[in-house]
């Protein structure tokens, strides 16, 4: 009899989870439920498989609203009904319409309206009027104006215990963004919202047995199948699963030719083993589409890269979804397809982030809107969020939100209000909070997404399922990941570069020409790497250091290696010791070197947490591989990952290993798993790498401007804009004449991009360029301003950051004369049509020191151009020694000085906080250190700056780094104009 029923997929509305939810009905007697959560459709899946566990009968419903005001309640009469609410609703949010009232007609759904709120027109055949148990009394007077007929009962249910209620009304009202006292009572449920006791609720409705009769002949009319089996993804990609068949062995024997040639007897066992296997599974149509997608691209000319578990494939290796060969690595095809696993693996294709939305339109407008979906996720309530929310509606100021979300513990920040916050949070802890979009994922579905779920109109313009990747996969679908990547971005854009600038036209994806060279393998030896692709973080820097690596399949192990998780089980320091050291250590276990002696014993891949799984504790591969995926937060079942672990300990017992072996192996699993590459994911890193790295080490200028012209690397722009300089660049400031709205360069000049310039117009830096190319340069102040008509803000912002330096005139002449030619009153966007007369002033000698100049371009672009860092010091010392001296000095303590780069916050075992820090030193090299506990209590980071630091020099597989005891910030010379 509960035709509305609220799960916390009711956003900042329900309090049960929809397991909680259904275990509540069980225990209430009942046999059938509906589900309708407000405007959404999110929970239906995972409603109808819990309901399927609990013999349960589920029927799926939506719950219209306008805000706080109840429209009408959608119920499903078959998953035809469920298609037509979501398709319904859809169409609202893609229009960003509210919901109309009444309802429009539907064929195959309930329509239930609140007796506060009737249509005026004649009920449709379909539509029914909820009376609420409090309004039972009210009957005998409607029932001779309203047809008893069309009478059920609605006994909403929201809460699983009264407790909930205070939880709800905290919800409401940061739903509402108000104080919880200002709260009004129709903004929230009704505080009868419960499941009622079977006996109580047939005592109530003893005298209302056609009441009871119409709610009963409504849920018997309701069924929702909702097949959780069979494969969601699109099927057939060309006329038949036969001609997918066909086609795709045609494109793969075709590629197997271009990759391998026509002799590779491994490569054409491995093609058609796995045309057999891909065939069996029925997963052609997979390939066909991704190709397709990749084919588009590539004709288009963009650049990609394909990883994930796909990258396994030789059939994806043909076909160029990936440029990973799996036979040279000895990838295996059965980590890529699982045998016991009925869906298809995951390819993650990279795009450059300028070109990824084109290729995720072509997606669309190929498979079609009704057909095709990103994919969402769920933000749910975590740590600072919830203080901070639960703190505004309870009235705490925004000073006292801060202090308590910095020092939680603190006396000072413990009284009533706070513990009901903390108490209150607990509770609320991982609800959905927002629904949003995944990074990449993409659903090509065989029938309609409306089948499925309701769909979101995010601003990104595509339509978004309302559920996640969790349901996506539980339901049986497989996305695909369309991935934006900036790696991919600077690679393509230095090779336009160098064409431009050198006329040489640079082929990117002569991988294995790269892996060759002489000068790269000297490179990634000597960790001279930053701005390249995932190898440029100081961590990054330090490994291959410490591995004195020269080679692509070191590399890739490095690639994985340098993850949380093998660095945190301390498998990081012995896999660097075992790899200088293979004769000097001994395996845990004969198993161990059986299947990782290719990794000295040490788990570097996903794959090695399945070899272990399966061949040391024994576990069956979809045991393991479903271990990995939940250890990786790719699957969202905690018994089932609970029974798993409970059989990897039970299988060790019985095979006799002892504790300590067991729990070692598993401390190495747990640590390591979440964190984990699968190797082909790490064999396309680096490859990215290696291209990158080519690129830098023959040539770095158009290198790093590319870097710099993608942002989103490791480091701030001004470490890139000091590397284009150590490499032998003349950094100069934006020239009106010369600069582009990127950063350009011309023969060894790097001129700076006006998008650097703090606060100025894109639409002005554009016209800047447009006009010059059009029309020439500028002769001078004047004319720019004639035919550039800019604001006089504007200007000025371009004079302090020398962009007409040309002019040979001081920035302070220069804006006197822009006031006086430019009319702050006047419209911004006239052109006139003959230039202004120049009035002539004799002005005093204007003067202004090289240190004012580097004030205004720190103030404009967040960094000195003209002057280093170091020569703002008020001293002149540079440290006792400089970073490529360290290691002389090993064991002994130096004071350095260096400009702070980064730092890295490191939780210690004992809760206490270390960091990592990166400085540059005055002849620009980079040098490390290292900050325990004790030494940051008394000697903490005090923000950007230059430091003298004293250390003791340490030295790890020769890789030297200095253990700070003290620093401080070192003065710099003032603006003399403050």
């Amino acid at each position: 009899m509960y035709l509305n029923c609220h799960s916390y997929y009711s956003l900042r509305y329900g309090t049960m989870s929809v397991e909680q939810l259904v275990q509540k009905a069980l225990a209430a007697g009942t046999d059938t439920i509906v589900l309708t959560d407000i405007n959404n459709s999110t929970g239906i899946p995972e409603f109808a498989g819990e309901c399927s566990k609990n013999n349960i009968r589920p029927v799926a419903g939506i719950e219209f609203r306008n805000d706080n005001e109840l429209q009408y309640i959608g119920i499903a009469r078959n998953n035809r009904g469920l298609q037509e609410l979501n398709e319904f609703l859809s169409d609202l949010n893609f229009n960003k319409s509210s919901i109309p009232f009444p309802a429009p007609q539907f064929s195959e759904s309930y329509i239930i309206y609140s007796l506060k709120k009737i249509p005026s027109r004649k009920l449709f055949d379909n539509e029914r009027i909820g009376i609420r148990l409090h309004e039972l009394n009210s009957l005998l007077t409607l029932t001779l104006s309203l047809n008893r007929n069309t009478m059920v009962i609605l006994q909403p249910v929201t809460f699983a215990e009264t407790d909930d209620i205070f939880i709800h009304r905290s919800l409401r009202a940061v739903d509402n963004n108000i104080l919880l006292s200002h709260l009004l009572q129709w903004q929230c449920a009704g505080e009868d919202e419960f499941f009622k006791n079977t006996a109580d609720f047939e005592k109530i409705m003893k005298e209302y047995p056609w009441l009871t009769s119409n709610t009963k002949k409504l849920l018997d009319d309701c069924n929702l199948q909702f097949d959780r089996e069979s494969l969601k993804n699109k099927k057939i990609y060309s006329a038949s699963r036969y001609d997918d068949k066909l086609l795709l062995e045609k494109l793969a024997w075709d590629g197997m030719i271009y990759r391998y040639g026509r002799q590779n007897n491994e490569a054409k066992k491995r093609v058609k083993h796995e045309l057999e296997i891909i065939d069996r599974l029925g997963f052609s149509a997979y390939f066909l589409i991704t190709w397709d997608i990749v084919r588009y691209s590539m004709a288009r000319g963009f650049y990609h890269v394909g990883r994930g578990s796909g990258a396994n494939s030789v059939v994806a290796y043909c076909l160029k979804i990936t440029n990973v060969d799996p036979i040279d690595l000895n990838l295996y095809f059965e980590r890529f397809i699982n045998p016991k696993r009925s869906s298809p693996p995951d390819f993650d294709i990279d795009y450059s982030w300028k070109e990824r939305d084109e290729v995720i339109d072509y997606i669309f407008k190929r498979y079609g809107y009704g057909h095709t979906a990103l994919l969402g996720t769920m933000s749910t309530f975590r740590g600072k969020s919830i203080v901070r929310e639960l703190g505004k509606v309870y009235g705490l100021p925004k000073e006292e939100i801060d202090s308590l979300i910095d020092n939680p513990s603190a006396e000072t920040n413990r009284n009533e209000i706070t513990n009901l916050i903390f108490s209150t949070g607990l509770k609320i802890a991982d609800f959905p909070n927002i629904r949003s979009i995944h990074a990449g994922g993409i659903l090509i579905s065989e029938d309609p997404i409306t089948c499925y779920t309701a769909l979101d109109m995010p601003p990104k313009g595509f339509p978004t399922t309302q559920w996640d990747m969790y349901t996506a996969e539980e339901i049986g679908f497989e996305k695909l990941d369309i991935l934006s990547q900036r790696g991919i971005g600077h690679i393509r854009e230095s090779a336009e570069i160098i064409l431009r600038n050198r006329g040489i036209d640079v082929d990117v994806h002569t991988v294995q020409k790269f892996k060759n060279d002489e000068k790269v393998k000297e490179y990634l030896k000597i960790g001279e790497t930053k701005g390249c692709f995932y190898i440029e973080s100081p961590a990054m820097r330090g490994l291959l250091k410490k591995l004195r690596c020269d080679n692509y399949t070191t590399l890739v192990a490095a690639s994985s290696v340098i993850r949380p998780g093998v660095a945190r089980s301390g498998m990081m320091k012995e896999y660097i010791y075992r790899f200088h050291n293979p004769g000097k250590f001994e395996y845990i276990h004969p198993v161990m070197k059986e299947q990782l002696e290719e990794t000295f014993g040490v788990m570097v891949y996903q794959e090695d947490v399945l070899k272990v799984c399966h061949h040391f504790a024994g576990l069956d591969l979809s045991d393991a591989d479903t271990l990995r995926r939940a250890m990786s937060g790719k699957y969202r079942s905690k018994q089932e990952m609970q029974r798993i672990i409970e059989r990897f300990f039970s299988n060790c017992r019985e095979k006799g290993y002892s504790d300590e072996v067991t729990k070692e192996v598993w401390r190495q699993i747990e640590s390591f798993a979440g964190y984990s590459f699968s190797k082909a994911h790490s064999a396309s890193y680096a490859v990215e790498s290696f291209q990158s790295l080519y690129l830098k080490a023959h040539y770095p200028l158009e290198f790093m401007v590319a870097v710099i012209n993608n942002f989103g690397g490791f480091y701030r722009t001004w470490v890139y804009v000091h590397e284009a300089r150590r490499c032998g660049a003349t950094i100069q400031l934006p020239c009106v004449n010369k600069s582009n709205y990127k950063t350009t360069i011309y023969d060894t000049d790097i001129y700076i991009g006006f998008i650097h310039i703090m606060s100025l117009e894109y639409k002005l830096a554009q016209s800047i360029e447009e006009l010059r190319n059009a029309e020439g340069p500028f002769s001078d102040l004047n004319d720019f301003v004639t035919r550039v008509n800019p604001g006089l803000e504007q200007v000025i912002l371009l004079i302090k950051a020398g962009a007409f330096r040309f002019t040979g005139k001081k920035k302070a002449v220069l804006l006197w004369e822009a006031h006086m030619m430019i009319n702050k009153n006047k419209p911004d966007n006239i052109r006139p049509l003959f230039s202004s007369p120049v009035r002539n002033f004799s002005l005093p000698d204007l003067v202004q020191g090289k240190i004012e100049d580097v004030y205004d371009e720190i103030e404009l672009f967040g960094f000195p151009v003209t002057m280093s860092w170091f020569d703002m010091l008020e001293t002149s010392f540079r440290g006792e020694v400089s970073a490529r001296r360290m290691s002389e000095y090993t064991g002994r303590k130096i004071r350095m000085v260096g400009h702070l780069v980064t730092i890295k916050y490191i939780k210690t075992i004992k809760n206490d906080w270390m960091n990592f820090g990166c400085f540059i030193d005055a002849e620009g090299n980079f040098f490390d250190t290292t900050h325990f506990s004790q030494s940051l209590k008394n000697w903490p980071f005090k923000g950007s700056g230059t430091y003298l630091i004293l250390g003791k020099v340490v030295e790890e597989f020769g890789f030297p780094s200095l253990e700070v005891e003290k620093m401080a910030k070192l003065p710099v010379k003032p603006d003399q104009r403050y």
